[in-house]
């Protein structure tokens, strides 16, 4: 419990000291994480492989291109982000300065998830450091090789106090969640969600959940299945399905089931090879109690394709899953494994009740040549985010804020949406103390007269352009008069 106050009170009274505020120092900060990023590029494809198995390519797009290009944006907007934003302003305050300015919230936790161990510490962490704060890394000890190089690294590149990283378990995690923060980023499941809320509630401290849920993928008739089956294969059993975003089953036709299988059979080849397991491109399953947990949901279900499994490398190989019962355990969790389950609907309708009559997911998925249709599952479900005709792409589209709904989450980041959740929104507006006499309408003692003048000029919408400030000016001194 010291340990941990000690950490999160020297990045406080770094905070206090105001060095973390100037946009020079949030600059030079980001910049020296490019740089570790860029010079340490093998040390974390190694670590990473040796978590996951990623290969190079892979975790390279997955995780380091990631972390580069939001880097790049970050360093490039900044400084328009943090700007004041003027508002617009009513009849009284036109002669008045009124804007929100941005302040950094001060100490936040960054807890970061096993799968995409390096992308998913790095990326609130640049939101936050662009900010202002000061940031206590937490990185996930399931992916322990890549926690152990973060630790290694940040304080080689960046401010040691102002961004301190924190290893270990269950225990540490714990400890630390006791300590007052003024933000907490967390990803993971929803379990854990809630324990990280409760903690966050017992010093009212805001919190961002990015967790999981069971994301939908409806398939229409109308709709090129080859294109539709090689995007949701590659979106499935990337990272062997190891991703929050994952599409976890499939709504179809029943007359296109077996399309929808043989198709994916065949994008899995082209993928692959013949040999899945052999590939370079083809990741493993975490740990044994994830393979044990995966491998459990196997049971009892018609496997259309895969079921291999290998304990010792936690193996298990992509598969297919047909004639699923939506009451099925397979259907009752979040997968998070290389398995697709497909259960059947006649409709359109049906697949949209199928999906409101479940939680709301993390990522909603439509595929079909008919945009309408597409729009209609938008705006009858609800989910985190939604992509058509693709799967996870909306998480790569900075510009887009990602985040969950419901039980799989609140709150979002990337791009400028990361700046504003580690951002307070202040609202300023100053005012000079001339023209004394147009405020009489607003002080005691009060009269029908002042309440006329007060609807006059806080409910009629002017063009002020054609009016001009001189005679709004001249209306307050008259209403000063009247009342007076």
């Amino acid at each position: 419990m010291e340990k941990m106050q000690q950490i999160v009170g020297r990045a406080r009274a770094a905070f206090n000291s105001g060095r973390s505020r100037p946009l020079e120092f949030r600059i030079q900060q980001l910049k020296a994480l490019e740089r570790m990023v860029q010079e340490k590029e093998k040390e974390i494809l190694a670590a990473l492989k040796a978590d996951l198995n990623k290969s190079g390519p892979n975790a390279y797009s997955h995780e380091i291109l990631g972390v580069l290009g939001e880097l790049a944006l970050t360093m490039e907007k900044l400084p328009s982000w943090a700007a004041p934003q003027p508002v617009k302003k009513n009849l009284l305050t036109l002669r008045d300065e009124a804007y929100i300015g941005y302040e950094p919230l001060g100490v936040v936790l960054v807890i970061g998830a096993w799968n995409y161990p390096f992308v998913l510490v790095m990326q609130p962490l640049i939101g936050a450091i662009a900010a202002g704060n000061a940031v206590v890394v937490k990185p996930s000890e399931v992916s322990e090789n890549t926690a152990r190089l973060v630790a290694e690294l940040l304080p080689q590149y960046l401010d040691k106090e102002l961004y301190p990283v924190v290893t270990g378990g269950v225990p540490e995690t714990t400890e630390l969640l006791t300590q007052r923060f003024d933000h907490i980023l967390y990803t993971g499941n929803t379990t854990v969600g809630k324990i990280v809320m409760e903690a966050a509630a017992k010093h009212l401290t805001p919190v961002t959940l990015e967790l999981g849920g069971k994301s939908p993928c409806y398939i229409d008739k109308d709709c090129d299945l080859a294109v539709a089956c090689r995007r949701i294969t590659w979106g499935k059993y990337m990272n062997c399905g190891q991703t929050c975003i994952a599409p976890d089953y499939i709504l179809c036709d029943p007359s296109i089931q077996s399309k929808v299988v043989e198709n994916i059979k065949a994008t899995l080849k082209e993928f692959y090879g013949e040999d899945v397991k052999s590939s370079p491109d083809y990741e493993r399953i975490i740990n044994q109690r994830h393979f044990k947990r995966v491998k459990s949901l196997l049971e009892g279900q018609k496997i259309a394709h895969g079921g291999e499994t290998d304990e010792a490398s936690c193996f298990i190989a992509p598969t297919i899953l047909t004639d699923v019962s939506p009451e099925s355990k397979v259907m009752e969790e979040e997968i998070f494994g290389p398995v697709l389950p497909i259960v059947t609907v006649k409709s359109v309708e049906e697949a949209i009740e199928f999906i409101s009559r479940r939680e709301k997911p993390l990522a909603l998925y439509v595929f079909s040549n008919n945009k309408q249709l597409i729009k209609r599952v938008i705006s009858e479900t609800s989910s985190g985010g939604v992509t058509g005709n693709d799967v996870i792409m909306h998480f790569f589209l900075s510009t887009l804020p990602f985040g969950g709904v419901g039980y799989s989450g609140m709150g979002a980041y990337h791009g400028k949406h990361s700046f504003e959740t580690f951002s307070h929104r202040r609202a300023c507006l100053i005012k000079d103390l001339k023209m004394e006499s147009t405020n009489k309408m607003r002080y005691p003692p009060g009269s029908q007269k002042k309440v006329d003048w007060a609807k006059f000029f806080l409910l009629k919408r002017f063009n002020k352009a054609r009016i001009g400030l001189f005679v709004l000016a001249l209306l307050g001194v008259v209403a000063a008069v009247m009342i007076k």
